[in-house]
């Protein structure tokens, strides 16, 4: 007779679920059991659940299915929490199965107990506790289905001594619904729209990742508008390739020439795209904005026209009816920016820009003990890398490098910590993505600080041979930290990182070690890491003093790095 933990097991893998993330416990046995004996699920035992919720969270942003961790009874389960805030500000449908004490203790503050109910109300769409196998199957498939439908996270609560109860014979195996409807934007708010971008000659749009489906028909609208096309980093991913109107990022990630279209238009149409920071927002201009769900209309940026549905379902409503816009001005002379820019930046991308006349007085001020350049490194990763790679970047100084320097061509993919804004996500996102498939090449961005705080993992990727690239942009610091301690006029303060050889340590626990300290050696290597047939762990001593300039940088911020300078050097000659 099948168990309480058996119904549940069969149940993911019918719906497709190919792997559990999670750390063994007594509360969970017997749904572990049940995982052992279930040929189409694999256990990944992580050293760290955080790490298994990121991953979790990985897969479900690459599939569309629910992605699925574990944590047993009390510390198991509360140290998947920062991997669930990631994936509930991600989206993703996630189902977390935690264990609870045996119901007798509930509530007796018994070894281990946390009231998992109130831990987890602010992470989860769901929540709930199995305490009879005559809620299977209705429980499970509410748990399953909210975290599908409303793209979240569902936690399903099970105590020790209820997993492995027998289920009554009659009981179906609980099924989810996978598909999700698209909601159509009403006729009353395009025809708005529509008056809005007729009513000014310069479009600029402001593409976000709700339209990556929808690529041709928004090249289209932009192609008929003559429009520069800003994109957010999440829209690198399927926008970015052989596009004649994008020109780049806005925000801190940015460029000068998205900063010129926002500032040039007349009209500013939002494709998808919850974009957060206001101050590089333009003003005075007519805004309409596109966004499935009604709640993010107008909160980062006032709104003249709002229109709640599927982004790509307006783009094709609005093509045939724009205006063509006969004058591409607009167009032409934020393109020329951008790829002006765009050529600047690739002097980066030479191992001797610190000895040619552009680079020999910069490395006076920023780089006095000629480190490898980071733009160098994410350079020739771009270069070296599969045409389908999957991306992840860890949060920080890692993610600028790669939105400036990597080129989303062919059918490479992207995660990161974009709205959540984690630490140490790239590595364990990287253990997801690659779990999903051997063959497909995975690249983690990796700072040196996001690496080292979850770094019991990479034993996770040696146990079960995942074939993960792991560059890591070791400069010694918490770099974003130290940037903006600088922009403000304050001195670095405890963000130095004293590194071991970490290429050293990766060769200590199975995976192979790359270290590099001279930039003449480094292409040599990433075609190395991104070639080896295993585990690569592409440790690359960096420039902490690398500036990366915002795409609108103001007086006050550097004031503020020269302020902080001077601080920094008088405190290093105390």
């Amino acid at each position: 007779m099948p168990t309480v933990a058996d119904l549940i097991v069969t149940a993911l893998a019918d719906h497709g679920v190919t792997h559990v993330f999670g750390v063994v416990g007594d509360a969970l046995n017997p749904v572990t059991d049940s995982i052992r004996r279930e040929d189409r699920l694999e256990w990944v035992g992580v050293r760290h659940e955080e790490a298994g919720a990121f991953a979790a969270g990985a897969q479900a942003q690459l599939t569309g299915k629910l992605g699925v961790c574990m944590g047993t009874v009390g510390p198991g389960a509360v140290h998947l929490l920062n991997g669930l805030y990631d994936a509930k500000k991600s989206h993703a449908p996630v189902l977390a199965i935690v264990g609870q004490v045996p119901r007798p203790d509930i509530g007796s503050d018994f070894f281990q107990e946390v009231n998992n109910d109130v831990v987890f109300s602010d992470v989860s769409v769901f929540h709930a506790t199995l305490t009879d196998p005559e809620q299977l199957p209705h429980l499970v498939e509410q748990a399953g289905n909210a975290a599908l439908q409303q793209r979240g996270v569902a936690v399903l609560t099970i105590p020790g001594d209820v997993g492995g109860l027998d289920v009554p014979s009659h009981t179906a195996v609980p099924s989810f619904v996978a598909e999700h409807p698209v909601p159509q934007p009403a006729d009353a708010a395009l025809d708005a729209a529509l008056a809005a971008v007729e009513s000014g000659q310069k479009v600029t749009m402001l593409v976000g990742q709700g339209v990556r489906e929808s690529r041709d028909d928004v090249l289209a609208l932009a192609e008929r508008l003559a429009a520069p096309m800003v994109l957010t980093l999440k829209a690198k991913e399927g926008l970015e390739r052989d596009n004649p109107y994008e020109v780049g990022q806005s925000g801190l990630l940015g460029n000068p020439a998205a900063t010129l279209a926002f500032e040039t238009c007349d009209v500013l149409l939002m494709l998808g795209t919850d974009f957060p920071y206001r101050e590089f927002y333009p003003s005075g201009k007519t805004v309409v904005q596109v966004d499935v769900d009604g709640s993010h209309i107008g909160r980062r940026h006032p709104v003249d026209v709002g229109v709640v549905g599927d982004a790509g379902t307006a783009v094709r409503w609005l093509l045939p009816r724009v205006s063509p816009r006969e004058d591409r001005g607009h167009l032409d002379h934020s393109r020329e920016a951008y790829t002006t820019w765009l050529d600047l930046q690739q002097h980066f991308v030479d191992p001797d820009y610190d000895q040619n006349k552009m680079g020999f007085i910069r490395k006076r001020l920023d780089n006095r003990d000629h480190k490898i350049r980071p733009e160098l490194l994410a350079g020739l990763v771009d270069r070296h890398a599969a045409h389908d790679a999957i991306f992840t970047t860890d949060t920080g100084m890692a993610t600028t490098w790669l939105s400036r320097f990597v080129r989303f061509t062919g059918t490479r993919r992207l995660l990161g910590s974009f709205n959540l804004g984690s630490m140490a996500n790239a590595m364990p996102q990287a253990i997801g993505a690659q779990a999903l498939d051997h063959g497909r090449q995975v690249v983690a961005f990796c700072g040196d600080g996001g690496l080292t705080m979850l770094l019991g993992d990479l034993l996770t990727i040696a146990s079960h041979e995942l074939p993960v690239k792991l560059v890591v942009f070791d400069n010694g610091r918490l770099g974003m930290v130290k940037l903006e301690m600088e922009q403000v006029g304050l001195a670095e303060y405890g963000t130095v990182l004293h590194n071991p050889d970490l290429a050293a340590m990766a060769q200590s626990m199975g995976i192979h070690g790359i270290r590099v300290t001279d930039p003449h050696d480094l292409e040599a290597a990433v075609e190395e890491a991104m070639t080896h047939d295993g585990p690569v762990l592409l440790d690359v001593v960096t420039n902490p003093d690398e500036i990366a300039v915002p795409s609108k940088p103001k007086l006050s911020q550097g004031w503020g790095f020269a302020i902080a300078k001077s601080k920094e050097i008088v405190t290093s000659a105390e």
